[in-house]
């Protein structure tokens, strides 16, 4: 009986891999397809990719993208890393959880309200939108995933460390970057990761707050999509979906290095 169960998991596993996998190998297949359209394969071309790095304009928007994510990321990632901590050192348990309650606001409300309110916002101040206004929008919305992501390692950490580092003459600063930041690494990379893709393929916020003179991949493409199929499009998803993959190898290996670091400390410590 366990292995039949065991066997019908890994049957439901294989479907829903193939249902979320599918439509993105779809669209890569006719990403080389010499026909103008996605219903039958001509033949093979690298026509649409050498169309997508020949897009100045593209190239432009890809640039721009790349470097909100990286900005808005890490910008995000150091304020919510000592907000997470902030949070933690709250003595009052009920300024604590009201405080984490705001935090997880932003994470379980639609984007479209959101996007819409900070519309609001910079409409009311006078703020001109653009890039600054997409960068403080991203940063805004991705602060609360990096906390989700810090706030448990600093909950798993040993406080008997601090106090040990203290007894032995470290300062506030030392104890910071001694003993605290190198524990938190594996979740400040992992927050950090997280605001990068979130902040990457984000288009309902960026929708309301990005102005004529800018835009990001999301926007492009669903602009793009509704004047009709374009296999360039493709072509641009497919080189996307290739990035992400190399993203998450190299978070992957990272994270393993963090830990294997960890494991020889410990060791050398026994």
């Amino acid at each position: 009986m366990a292995k039949r169960k065991f066997r019908w998991s890994n049957l439901y596993l294989i479907l829903i891999f193939i249902l979320l996998y599918l439509p993105i190998f779809y669209l890569i297949f006719y990403s080389f397809n010499a026909g103008g359209n996605m219903n039958h394969f001509t033949g093979f071309t690298w026509e649409h990719y050498h169309a997508v790095f020949a897009d100045k304009r593209l190239i432009k928007i890809v640039s721009d993208t790349f470097l909100l994510a990286f900005l808005s990321a890490l910008i995000s990632t150091i304020i919510g890393t000592f907000g997470a901590m902030g949070i933690y050192y709250t003595k009052k348990r009920m300024l604590r959880n009201s405080i984490l309650s705001l935090n997880n606001v932003l994470m379980v409300s639609p984007d479209v309200i959101i996007g819409a309110s900070f519309l609001i916002l910079f409409t009311l101040v006078g703020f001109k939108l653009g890039f600054i206004s997409v960068l403080l929008s991203h940063i805004a919305f991705s602060i609360p995933i990096v906390v989700l992501m810090v706030l448990p390692k600093m909950q798993e950490m040993n406080e008997s460390l601090i106090d040990a580092a203290r007894d032995l003459g470290a300062n506030q600063w030392q104890v910071l970057r001694q003993i605290i930041l190198p524990y938190l690494t594996p979740g400040i990379i992992a927050g950090y990761f997280m605001a990068f893709t979130y902040s990457l393929d984000d288009f309902a916020v960026t929708f309301f707050v990005t102005g004529n003179g800018f835009s990001t991949l999301s926007v492009e493409i669903y602009s793009r999509a509704r004047q009709g199929i374009s296999l360039e499009i493709n072509a641009l998803s497919t080189l996307l979906f290739l990035f992400s993959m190399l993203l998450v190898v190299g978070y992957y290996f990272i994270s393993q290095d963090t830990h294997g670091k960890k494991h020889k400390q410990k060791i050398s410590k026994l």
